[in-house]
């Protein structure tokens, strides 16, 4: 017997139920595997995403930088635990009336919980010690406690929204650091059952960010299926395969790897054949001939640890592979801040 492979339309007219449209993000261990995650990365552990000298002191700063927020997040979760703050969940009424309207109950652009200043001072303080003993570190967390309320909250606005112009791009990762640990706890307060997509699938149906990248899960309900992952908060949301995370075209898709280049998007009978372990497959951009812009896809199918914001991170190559190619990368990723040159 044949099984028919369902097109993109067949599969978003699913019962909803069938598939789980929003995977809440787990404070817990998200951090925990980023971190580890990108020191494997950084050791050239992990086939299909070579890293090479320049790059690996960066991934391991930012390993440091993860189990900071590790760290804090098991800190601030642990009921036992005398805190001198907590993240507040989120406004009740001020959720219910996002849902109403369709909206991201915890927007970005709208006001942030005053807490977080307080959570980027305690990540400075977690990354205190690293620092003693590296003075370009040292110097650049000397430079984020002299900033004023006005200035990192200004800051803070141009990480949200991406205003690469707006702010220091050595101060970025450190204060993406504090948003996501506050946005991330939040989002895991949720129903996910009552979070709907939004108007575009393209941005976090929590709180309305860019995705960093897409991955394909294995096991249970998410099997084989395609997810976006926020930049901000980590909540993933699906979108079907082969179709452009930025214009949403099902046309014209193709997938660029370091190893092997597929000059189209996989046949059925690719997909079906295709072997595990590949690490060709571990990481590729998805590129658009209707946008000309790409965003990179990493597959659980052929590296079970995946995780797209530490991988995209160290994939640099492939970002500049691509982009000689004429794509331009559909968003940014928090922990390393380009300006426009």
């Amino acid at each position: 017997m044949v099984q028919r492979l369902l097109s993109p339309g067949e599969i978003e007219s699913l019962d909803h139920n069938a598939i789980p449209r929003l995977l809440q993000p787990q404070p817990q261990t998200v951090f925990t595997a980023r971190a580890a995650r990108l020191r494997q990365l950084a050791n050239n552990d992990i086939k299909g995403i070579p890293v090479g000298d320049t790059l690996r002191g960066y991934l391991l700063l930012m390993a440091a930088l993860v189990d900071a927020q590790a760290a804090l997040t098991q800190a601030l979760l642990d009921p036992s635990d005398d805190a001198p703050y907590r993240i507040p969940a989120p406004d009740a009424a001020t959720v219910e009336k996002a849902l109403a309207h369709n909206m991201p109950p915890l927007p970005v652009s709208g006001p942030r919980p005053e807490v977080w200043r307080q959570v980027f001072s305690s990540l400075l303080g977690q990354l205190a010690p690293l620092a003693e003993s590296q003075p370009q570190l040292n110097a650049v967390m000397d430079e984020l406690c002299m900033l004023d309320d006005a200035h990192l909250e200004g800051y803070a606005d141009a990480v949200l929204q991406e205003f690469r112009e707006g702010v220091n791009p050595l101060h970025a990762p450190f204060i993406a650091a504090a948003l996501q640990v506050v946005w991330t706890v939040q989002a895991n307060l949720l129903d996910p059952v009552r979070v709907q997509p939004l108007v575009t699938s393209t941005l976090c149906p929590v709180c309305g960010s860019h995705p960093v990248a897409s991955v394909i899960r294995i096991g249970g309900q998410s099997q084989g299926y395609r997810y976006l992952q926020c930049s901000i908060c980590s909540s993933e949301w699906h979108m079907v395969r082969v179709k452009c995370s930025c214009c949403e075209s099902t046309s014209h898709i193709a997938y660029q790897s370091l190893e092997n280049v597929d000059d189209a998007a996989p046949s059925p009978a690719d997909a079906a054949t295709s072997k595990a372990n590949d690490p060709s497959k571990v990481a590729r951009a998805e590129t658009c001939e209707d946008c000309h812009s790409y965003r990179k896809i990493f597959n659980q199918e052929h590296d079970y640890n995946v995780e797209p914001l530490a991988d995209d991170l160290a994939s640099l190559m492939l970002d500049v592979l691509v982009g000689e190619a004429g794509y331009a990368r559909a968003s940014g990723n928090p922990l390393l801040w380009f300006t426009a040159e």
